[in-house]
């Protein structure tokens, strides 16, 4: 690995420190190298408040290195006035002499105009330094922008022989470690979503309660409005959506009913509603029937699998799908499967 690349590592371990706090904004990472040492670093830390530049910057404890000096960022710098003023026009001001970026941002605003603004400013740009795993590190921010819908992640636990409950009844299949990473995932994706089965069966919170950071939005498909306001998910302690095809007169805390179309393209008008609501990512938690329906409409990025080293023999099954599989981690009696579409 080259040194450009060592430092533009750096950047992207700082970016992911905003997980969870800066969406619709992308995460991103800079760092400030003088003589090949680094003197300044940042990242974008929670929306609406100063880009990584800015907080690289304003990081270094001499201002006078920062026009002998190099600044690696992981997205490319923007260029226009938004939340905060651009970042581009703060690295011209300083002086910066070269800048390395990890990937284009695609956001009509930006989409290389960031990169136009530096080179007539007479600074040296390099992009593509460790391209794929800065586009990795947004992917969720790509999607959202680029397909105009959430990054959706499938979540579900089942057993070796692939079962999700036993005898049709709810069991237990997660341990106590997995179920703080499920909680860590909440905080960190913007919306959680289940059926309306799931929800009368299970009674989920759908919050994160063993984990740092924010709640998700709750999202509950109730086509026909069956669902008892006593659930935990009406509890008024978090932002809750309800997706159903009737008006709704809502006098629910912190809910609100969305009608959408049940009979066609339904996973498509699920995530349509959620694009609206700028919600930039969402885990659907289940059951088997919500998870089939992204699965046959192929409107699905990730899947994420805890399977226990126990057999449960008969229940309802798991639901079927074709992905690579990226990723296996052991968790204590669970493993971790991580697979994606592409």
């Amino acid at each position: 690995m080259t040194l450009e690349e060592n430092f533009m590592r750096r950047a992207v371990e700082l970016a992911r420190l905003g997980a969870g706090a800066v969406s619709t904004n992308p995460m991103v990472g800079a760092v400030i190298v003088f003589n090949g040492k680094i003197i300044g670093e940042g990242y974008h830390k929670k929306f609406g408040t100063f880009h990584a530049e800015v907080n690289a910057v304003n990081s270094v404890k001499n201002p006078e290195l920062l026009s002998k000096s190099e600044i690696y960022v992981t997205l490319e710098p923007c260029a226009h006035f938004g939340k905060t003023p651009p970042c581009a026009d703060l690295i011209i001001e300083k002086g910066l002499k070269k800048v390395y970026v990890g990937c284009l941002d695609p956001f009509s605003k930006v989409d290389g105009k960031g990169i136009e603004k530096l080179k007539k400013a007479g600074i040296e740009v390099v992009t593509g330094v460790l391209e794929r795993e800065c586009q990795e590190l947004n992917v969720r921010f790509f999607t959202f922008v680029n397909l105009k819908r959430p990054y959706v992640i499938l979540k579900w636990a089942q057993s070796l022989d692939g079962y999700i409950d036993k005898d049709f009844s709810p069991v237990m299949i997660s341990n106590p470690l997995t179920k703080v990473l499920n909680h860590k995932w909440r905080s960190q994706e913007d919306a959680v979503l289940i059926g309306t089965t799931t929800a009368q069966r299970d009674n989920p919170q759908l919050n994160n309660r063993l984990y740092s950071g924010k709640n998700p939005v709750r999202v509950v498909l109730d086509r026909n409005l069956r669902l008892d306001k006593k659930l935990n998910i009406f509890d008024g302690s978090q932002q809750t959506v309800v997706l159903t095809e009737h008006e709704v007169e809502n006098d629910l805390s912190k809910t609100v009913f969305v009608k959408i179309d049940f009979n066609k393209d339904l996973a498509h008008n699920i995530l349509n509603v959620l694009y609206e609501m700028n919600l930039q990512s969402v885990i659907i938690e289940g059951g088997k029937m919500t998870h089939e329906l992204f699965l046959k409409s192929g409107l699905w990025d990730e899947i994420r699998i805890f399977q226990s080293d126990k057999m449960l023999y008969n229940g309802t099954k798991a639901a079927e799908f074709c992905g690579k599989l990226k990723e296996k981690t052991k968790i204590g009696d669970n493993e971790l499967l991580i697979f994606k579409k592409n």
